[in-house]
């Protein structure tokens, strides 16, 4: 017995989830998001660090939620020797996650969204109906949810899962999980900032498989932690984190006492073959829909989650959400951002296999005149594919190292 109906109904109240509401909703859909926790944006599970094309992508503009504008980075290597990239222009904000959150949900409610907050998904299975449309074959769903104690069931046309890499949307749905899972570890505390302006960036194998930073929150407060591959180390990123914290020379001349915050979290890397079932759409961390090269995943979520509304609202209103109908989204989220989540994955899996003496010849070929104007001039964090092409036409000829060269013919596909 159904107990409420809806077009289009979406787990998860972070950015993408109500993007993708909000979106379905502008498209005449009848929209509900739900949220298991009490208030959008909490727990945080983010550096806070997004870029300003993040911002227009969300259609919002900087607010007071802004705590830094970012013009750089100062990239340090294993030996503590250092290249600074940027230059005048913001290219990323500092911002409070849980307020950016909370304007992106009351963006959907004013485009004419539910909201349900304190409602959990716990189960999803087709809505079968009685005679010719027996066995449901145009793909609609009930959601199983509990809300304030109660059990309801919800149908839906189509799910949208923006639930997160530890969501069951994607499960429930058989289309796997992500290809690969990096944990991390994030400490707010007393630091002394050189440049409020620029972030810190700590390459090496202290960090097998990622990189550690610090954001600048205020001159003397800054969020600093780091990724690992848990394939490459048998710590935990936490361990790792005390170790860097310990050994590090920045940090040990820079590091006030104390500790005013701590997260720990996931972050997904590459999508399943697959992002849509029968009456089911999965979008932003659920789909692996993140950057490979710095792990921000806020961009290229609402990129997808837009496509992923749109194309929800027009199938349900079509009254064909089956997975053949919902395909669109698929093809389409992957013509817009497929590209730079390969190159991505490809720079990931190559500078994870590097050592010490790569990363620091790699820091000294950055650390050219020439090679950093190409940085600073085409550098994009949300589109590093045009940068790569440039970084290879500059390095023909060089006597790099061989890793290096091994890394840049697996990023491009072919040789010096």
């Amino acid at each position: 017995m159904v107990d409420i109906s809806y077009d289009v109904v979406v787990v998860g109240a972070g950015p993408a989830g109500s993007i993708a509401a909000r979106y379905a909703a502008m498209a005449g859909a009848r929209t509900l998001v739900i949220e298991e926790h009490a208030a959008s944006g909490s727990p945080v599970q983010c550096t806070g660090l997004v870029s300003s094309k993040t911002l227009d992508v969300c259609d919002i503009e900087p607010g007071a939620w802004v705590y830094q504008k970012i013009k750089g980075a100062h990239i340090f290597s294993p030996e503590s020797s250092s290249i600074s990239i940027g230059g005048e222009k913001v290219r990323a904000y500092v911002i409070d996650r849980t307020i950016f959150d909370r304007h992106l949900l009351q963006r959907a409610a004013e485009a004419g969204a539910d909201v349900m907050m304190k409602t959990k998904a716990i189960g999803l299975g087709p809505e079968l109906g009685p005679g010719p449309r027996a066995g449901n074959s145009r793909g609609k769903k009930v959601l199983e949810v509990i809300t304030n104690a109660k059990r309801l069931d919800i149908s839906a046309g189509v799910v949208i899962g923006a639930d997160g890499v530890q969501g069951s949307i994607a499960r429930w749905s058989d289309l796997g999980q992500v290809q690969k899972l990096l944990l991390g570890v994030q400490i707010e505390t007393a630091y002394d900032v050189e440049n409020t302006d620029h972030v810190e960036v700590f390459l090496g194998t202290d960090v097998p498989g990622f990189f550690a930073w610090a954001v600048p929150l205020s001159e003397n407060t800054a969020r600093i932690g780091l990724c690992v591959d848990p394939a490459r180390t048998h710590l935990s990123a936490y361990e790792h984190l005390k170790m860097f914290l310990h050994k590090n020379p920045r940090m040990k001349e820079r590091l006030g006492k104390g500790c005013s915050d701590m997260l720990v979290g996931c972050i997904p890397l590459g999508p399943q073959s697959r992002t849509v079932a029968d009456g089911v759409i999965i979008t932003g961390d659920a789909a692996g829909q993140v950057k490979p090269t710095s792990g921000g995943g806020v961009y290229m979520g609402a990129l997808c989650a837009k496509i992923a509304g749109e194309v929800a609202a027009k199938a349900a209103l079509w009254d064909d959400t089956s997975a053949v109908g919902l395909m669109e989204y698929d093809r389409r989220w992957r013509e817009v951002v497929g590209k730079e989540l390969a190159v991505g994955m490809r720079i990931h899996k190559v500078f994870g296999r590097m050592g010490d003496e790569d990363f620091s010849e790699l820091m000294r070929f950055f650390g050219e005149h020439e090679v950093l104007e190409l940085i600073n001039t085409y550098g994009d964090i949300d589109h590093p594919s045009l940068l790569v092409g440039k970084l290879l036409a500059k390095a023909k000829g060089k006597k790099l190292l061989g890793m290096f060269r091994v890394a840049l013919k697996a990023i491009v596909g072919r040789e010096l």
